[in-house]
């Protein structure tokens, strides 16, 4: 790939590159997850300097043979989403997640759309766990992680409203017959509101918070997530 022409997308991350220039990494629409120097952007000249915001839909154009490409033209198309306080911790959070999850240049257009609707029921406020939960799920399924929360990993068997389901990481839900708050374990009703992603319910809300971090810490490792210590 030696010269992308204008494409659709985000900035997941910036940061300060030899005297003036930017390191950054842009989330594209078709090719994934891109990482360019934008030269001189810090420059007081600069076409770039005080542009690559992020959460701000933009148009951008690289160059380049090696792995980290060279920042050709950008154009704004739209303005920030606005994103306070919590929501844009959260914000920051998503951005981490595909930073750290994400092959470079894997195109994932199904999960472009997800992640600017996420931006958009982030900045409504009142379903910011809800946006984050169903965010994760839909990024593990788009990486080919995805869980099985409707049936049992071994029999087959539907899981059931009533019953208790132990989380095995490599495998998935298998039944128990223990019902109290250890960390493996999860309600039948809980997987399927996350199956359905319909979690109004609050015990559902939390179990799915503790399920999506035990199947996300699976895949980033032993490094913590920065925002994620943040707001814990």
């Amino acid at each position: 790939m030696n010269r992308v022409p204008l494409t659709p997308v985000y900035v997941l991350h910036r940061r300060p590159y030899r005297n003036t220039s930017l390191l950054v990494d842009f989330f594209s629409e078709q090719h994934g997850r891109v990482s360019v120097v934008a030269r001189s952007a810090r420059g007081p000249k600069s076409r770039f300097r005080g542009a690559l915001q992020p959460f701000t839909p933009m148009l951008a154009a690289w160059s380049g043979q090696t792995e980290l490409k060279t920042l050709n033209a950008l154009e704004l198309v739209g303005s920030p989403h606005p994103l306070p306080a919590k929501a844009l911790l959260c914000g920051f959070y998503l951005n981490e997640l595909l930073i750290r999850l994400l092959q470079c240049y894997d195109p994932y257009p199904r999960l472009y759309k997800l992640y600017q609707e996420s931006l958009v029921n982030l900045a409504k406020l009142g379903g910011i766990e809800q946006a984050l939960r169903l965010f994760e799920k839909r990024l593990l399924h788009e990486l080919g992680y995805g869980l099985l929360l409707d049936c049992e990993a071994q029999s087959g068997n539907a899981i059931m409203d009533q019953h208790f389901y132990r989380y095995h990481p490599e495998l998935g839900f298998m039944r128990s017959s223990e019902e109290n708050a250890m960390a493996h374990l999860f309600s039948g009703k809980s997987l399927l509101d996350l199956h359905h992603e319909q979690l109004e319910n609050e015990q559902s809300l939390k179990d799915a918070k503790r399920l999506m971090r035990m199947a996300l810490n699976l895949h980033l490792g032993d490094r913590a997530l920065a925002s994620r210590e943040l707001f814990g």
